[in-house]
């Protein structure tokens, strides 16, 4: 890994990136050989702006070795339920995914070894705590860290002081947004230090995470802002329930109705945060993940699969940008 602060990490969310391209460019871009490209070529485009605009001297392209880890399932069996198209008893479920999108994700992968960016994935996780890991590394070595994703989750893991940031790519690649601490602030009412209780409140349920019946975005963020964590919610809510306990100012700002809702859903809270939380400690072993000059050998390559898989300007322009950064950063 890169050292120092001159130097800048940036790591993707892979397949948050590549669905976004499958679904923003159209499926008749497709290779010679009728083969859809559309996911492929998009995501080339994504990196090369990204690379370009942002200017990191290192890259990871982080991997859903497990979309629905079963350690996490067995917590809350609806957590991305409704995304499951076949389960694997013992293994990792199918998720839902377009046809052709899953005929692209071996060229995908091709194409990532091709261009030499460090594919990281873990076995029984997800790339968010591929994520969660690299940040805290790259925190304690006082690396700068871009996370490049669509996904909210991963506000948890923004950190002004240490300089991580997300680079949200929700509105598209058009609208990019930098999420810092204010911003984070701003939309939720909450740090990033507390994003994950106030998920876990809220819910979500792209993810199949039910929350807290009755708490939406505004009554979570005051129970976080008034009480704390999780735990310092649920004992607010259930010492002493007649409000006995109740009697100092903070604990009084907490109603009886929203004290019998935290109540009922007391089981959902002993588990849903370490759920929503982001692993941070997985061991990834030495990850390459510098920019470098391409050799010939991976030019010839690249030139081959793009010409393979009809890949035009995509290719050539991540191509362009990468080595601009490499030669910038010697």
């Amino acid at each position: 890994m890169i050292g120092g602060m001159t130097g800048r990490l940036m790591v993707l969310d892979t397949a948050s990136l590549y669905f976004r391209a499958f679904y923003g460019v159209p499926d008749t871009v497709k290779a010679p050989n009728g083969t859809p490209v559309n996911a492929a070529r998009g995501l080339l485009d994504m990196i090369a702006r990204l690379v370009a605009e942002f200017e990191p001297t290192a890259l990871v392209a982080c991997w859903d070795d497990a979309w629905r880890p079963m350690w996490r399932a067995a917590l809350i069996p609806s957590y991305k339920a409704h995304r499951v198209a076949e389960e694997v008893p013992g293994g990792v479920d199918i998720e839902e995914t377009p046809p052709g999108l899953v005929q692209q994700l071996p060229l995908i992968r091709e194409l990532l070894g091709a261009f030499d960016i460090a594919i990281v994935g873990a076995p029984d996780h997800e790339a968010d705590d591929v994520i969660g890991t690299l940040v805290t590394r790259a925190g304690a070595a006082s690396i700068p860290v871009d996370i490049v994703t669509g996904d909210r989750d991963l506000f948890q893991l923004v950190n002004d002081a240490a300089s991580a940031r997300v680079i949200y790519t929700a509105r598209g690649m058009s609208k990019l947004e930098l999420v810092t601490d204010d911003v984070v602030r701003a939309k939720y009412g909450v740090g990033p230090d507390r994003y994950v209780d106030f998920a876990v409140l809220r819910g979500d349920t792209s993810d199949g995470l039910p929350g807290v019946a009755g708490v939406g975005d505004k009554t979570a963020a005051t129970l976080v802002r008034d009480f704390g964590g999780i735990d310092d919610i649920v004992a607010a809510a259930t010492d002493d329930a007649d409000g006995g306990a109740q009697a100092d100012a903070t604990a009084a700002t907490m109603s009886a109705s929203v004290r019998t809702k935290i109540s009922a859903a007391v089981d959902y809270l002993a588990v849903a945060p370490k759920v929503v939380e982001v692993v941070r400690d997985l061991d990834l072993g030495e990850v390459a993940d510098t920019i470098e000059p391409l050799t010939p050998k991976q030019l010839d390559r690249i030139t081959e699969l793009a010409a393979e898989w009809g890949l035009g300007g995509s290719a050539d322009r991540a191509r362009t940008a990468l080595d601009a950064r490499a030669a910038a950063a010697r």
